[in-house]
């Protein structure tokens, strides 16, 4: 798997692991996300969401060809299942999730 193909990958995971554990809460509010330290996540070609303990070994490798993922960035999975990713707004002026429940 590439360099860029895996961090596509691993922001992918992440997002798939919000939503999944987001769409489990009881209320629509926020919550952060848990990332560990030294953890990998990877969102496989089959669907299943990965996590890989991760070494210094390879550290300059990964991050080559890598990019952050820019504040403002919202990731939901379609109704479809594809995993989607969007740029812009997705909050009220009150703060509260503009694609909430009705």
């Amino acid at each position: 798997m590439t360099t860029i193909s895996a961090m596509k990958a691993l922001v992918a995971a992440i997002a798939l692991g919000t939503l999944t554990t987001a769409a489990c809460a009881q209320d629509s509010a926020s919550t952060p996300w848990e990332l560990k330290t030294d953890m990998g996540y990877a969102y496989g070609k089959d669907g299943k969401l990965l996590s890989y303990k991760m070494g210094t070994n390879n550290a300059g490798l990964l991050l080559k060809g890598a990019k952050r993922v820019p504040k403002g960035t919202l990731f939901f999975l379609g109704q479809n299942g594809q995993l989607y990713m969007r740029r812009g707004p997705y909050l009220e002026g009150d703060g509260s999730f503009m694609f909430g429940a009705q």
